[in-house]
């Protein structure tokens, strides 16, 4: 029985608890991971206790008396690090063992007492063990040198993006001044089954790194409700079925954007003012102020009486403690699948519970998308995660970070680190050795004698506070009310002196701008005036655009949908009932008018990008339209196989017109945060896997069939 196997003031902290019985995640990863020496990765649902699963064997089996931090445990969100702080501080106050928060926000005088005395559970981020590495390298040593497990939280927040490959690398080098092996687990509700060797990966060393899974599933209700709204503003209709649907319940109401999010919150307390409801309406994304934010949370998590609303975005995604929620709504379709897993986990939280959803729709694709979503997590279909081979750019931040953390090094040192570390395996010793050669010319590094350094160009990157995150900021203006800070919003010329905005659940209207201190200074208003949106869009999984096809090319009759829902399903259906569709991947439907050729691509939000791109080689302007994955070509049908004969023709020089493009457009690489500083032949090559899909856009050139009706 795994609980005889936990040391005895654990026992005495779980009878204490009252606790019936070990969840299944807890008592498998207890046997494991006190009887072996492999790192685990614990993919179990939301609020099953992974945390315990995580910390109860670790607890039990190492000696905190040796000097030096024994316990890391990496969170993708300062938030989540202030929320499970007390969590884990509970499990090990009665064993006297310190738990350490380290990030920015976090009180100097409780780092500088670890520094002198290093010892316990430290929480940090990602970027704080990257600026320890830059400007304390020595801390590393003090603190971790004898570090034995690491926790990371939220796993799967880190696979397939490029803070992942930054942790990635942070961890191979923690090992590096490491004495003993350090055992990794990974935490995480929401990892598909073809995903677990990225998770693996970024562990660093797949062959010992097991997966523990609890494949047990909350039953899940859900409702759809569709309401056409045309104009930038929901309906009213709309608004008002919300607001019945959520007056009495602790609700979290998940919209795409952030000027949605506020939109809903300011929206149903002025109904809920109109007919005598409750005023507990709150918005919850990153443009809010932090200490506003903080507050929203420990209001959730600690009311038990009153209900409840919080308009939010992926702010509240991850696993944030805050508390019971009865029902989650979603406005439009999610981006991802595993995305709707993330939000329905956050209701039916306690044992026996159902998870309610309740899914909005405004417009007939985004209705299709969203039942299509659905589908696929009923049939536990999550999106592959692809982690770049080749992240050129990582490593030239990496390479600058090191140089910083030993003050230079040789040549040799330097190549024999990257060699070691598993981020850059993929990456030839020939390009590395080119890029150190390209940014010693660029004046990034510097040669003195045998000696490598930052250069001058390099010490302005370094040197930069942007420097510890990989991933980008948009620029952001401080919104301002009689001295306080509201919250930030990016920038945008819509954004102008008079114009009302909505932020922190309430509308404010501009009075001043100041550029040069990036603020906006704002009042309450209430005068009528429409406000202005703000927030963005995401990529779409070629599998999910496939399911769409097959659902208006099928006759299933889905209970899930109102009547609404239903009447507009049937007519998708009915206008693509003369396709005759045999195969999802390839065949396209195609409506011809006028010397234009409408072709439905049902494919994914990548492959339409790179089609785009080469359509507008040949000559072609090509209206891209991702919503409904639909092109609209100045073509007819019978110039078409000329046409997919000159697409091969042109991705056979991809390289030659991706740098002209480059050349062109710099904005081209600015999802990659370091990808400007790199040769042009690099940025082509990291433009071609992460930003683009051109090997499956090429198989669907090859394959395509255009099916008219």
């Amino acid at each position: 029985m795994s609980y005889n196997l936990l040391s005895e003031s654990i026992r005495k902290y779980i009878r204490d608890k009252r606790w019936e019985s070990l969840r299944p995640i807890q008592a498998a990863a207890i046997s494991k991971i006190l009887s072996t020496d492999n790192n685990y990765i614990l993919a179990s649902r939301t609020a099953s206790g992974k945390t315990e699963a995580a910390f109860l064997p670790i607890l039990s089996k190492t000696n905190f008396n040796t000097r030096g931090v024994q316990v890391l445990y990496i969170s993708p969100l300062i938030a989540l690090i202030n929320d499970q702080f007390f969590r884990i501080e509970d499990l090990c106050k009665d064993l006297e063992i310190s738990v350490t928060k380290w990030h920015g926000e976090a009180k100097k005088s409780l780092k500088t007492n670890l520094i002198k005395n290093p010892n316990g559970v430290v929480l940090i981020t990602p970027e704080s063990l990257e600026a320890m590495f830059v400007n304390a390298p020595y801390n590393v040593s003090e603190l971790f040198g004898n570090l034995k497990y690491i926790v990371i939280d939220e796993i799967h927040s880190f696979l397939g993006v490029d803070r992942g490959l930054q942790l990635m690398s942070i961890l191979s080098r923690i090992q590096q001044v490491n004495n003993t092996k350090i055992i990794i687990i990974g935490l995480s509700a929401t990892i598909g089954d073809d995903n677990y060797i990225e998770a693996k990966r970024l562990t660093g060393d797949i062959d010992i790194t097991k997966i523990l899974l609890d494949r047990a599933k909350k039953e899940t209700k859900a409702k759809f409700k569709y309401f056409n709204s045309n104009g930038a503003e929901l309906s009213l209709e709309l608004l008002k079925d919300l607001y019945k649907e959520t007056a009495t319940n602790k609700v979290l109401i998940f919209p795409n954007s952030r000027g949605r999010t506020e939109e809903i919150a300011v929206k149903l307390r002025k109904i809920s003012d109109l007919v005598k409801g409750h005023k507990l309406y709150f918005s919850h994304h990153s443009s809010v102020d932090k200490e506003i934010r903080e507050s929203v949370e420990r209001f959730a998590k600690n009311n038990k009486r009153f209900n409840f609303c919080i308009a939010c975005t992926s702010t509240l995604e991850l696993g944030i403690d805050i508390g019971t929620v009865d029902k989650i709504v979603q406005i439009d379709s999610t981006h991802s699948v595993s995305s709707l897993v993330q939000r329905i986990g956050r209701s039916g939280r306690r044992e026996g519970e159902i998870s309610i959803v309740n899914l909005y729709a405004t417009d007939k694709w985004s209705l299709l998308q969203s039942l299509a979503c659905w589908n696929l997590y009923k049939s536990e279909f999550l999106e592959p995660i692809y982690t770049a081979k080749k992240p050129f750019d990582i490593l030239l931040h990496q390479l600058l970070s090191i140089l910083k953390q030993l003050s230079g090094c040789s040549r040799t040192e330097l190549f024999k680190r990257i060699r070691l570390n598993p981020t850059f395996k993929e990456i030839t010793e020939v390009e590395i050795n080119s890029l150190i050669d390209k940014f010693i010319e660029l004046d990034y590094l510097e040669k003195i004698d045998r000696e490598l350094i930052v250069g001058i160009e390099g010490e302005y990157i370094v040197n930069s506070r942007e420097f510890y995150s990989v991933f980008k900021t948009e620029p952001n203006f401080k919104v301002v009310h009689s001295g306080k800070k509201i919250g930030n919003i990016p920038f945008s010329p819509q954004i102008r002196i008079d114009e009302n905005i909505l932020l922190a659940a309430k509308i404010w209207k501009i009075k001043d701008i100041d550029f040069k201190g990036s603020k906006i200074i704002v009042i309450p208003t209430n005068d009528g005036k429409k406000p202005l949106f703000f927030g963005g869009v995401g990529n779409i999984h070629k599998r999910i655009r496939e399911e769409m096809l097959r659902i208006v090319k099928s006759n299933i009759e889905y209970s899930e949908l109102d009547d609404s829902s239903c009447a507009v399903v049937a007519e998708m259906r009915n206008d693509f009932k003369e396709f005759r569709i045999n195969n999802l991947q390839f065949d396209c439907p195609i409506i011809e008018k006028e010397g234009t050729l409408l072709i439905y691509t049902f494919t994914g939000s990548k492959i339409n990008r790179s089609l785009s791109f080469l359509l507008s080689l040949t000559g072609l302007v090509p209206s891209l339209d991702d919503h409904s994955s639909s092109f609209e070509l100045a073509i007819n049908k019978s110039g078409f196989n000329q046409l997919i004969q000159e697409l091969k023709s042109k991705y056979e020089n991809i390289n030659e017109y991706l740098l002209i493009e480059l050349k062109e457009n710099e904005s081209l690489i600015g999802f990659s945060k370091w990808g400007k500083y790199l040769p042009l032949d690099y940025q082509i090559e990291i433009v071609k896997e992460r930003f683009y899909d051109f090997e499956n856009t090429i198989e669907l050139i090859n394959n395509i069939n255009l099916v008219e009706t």
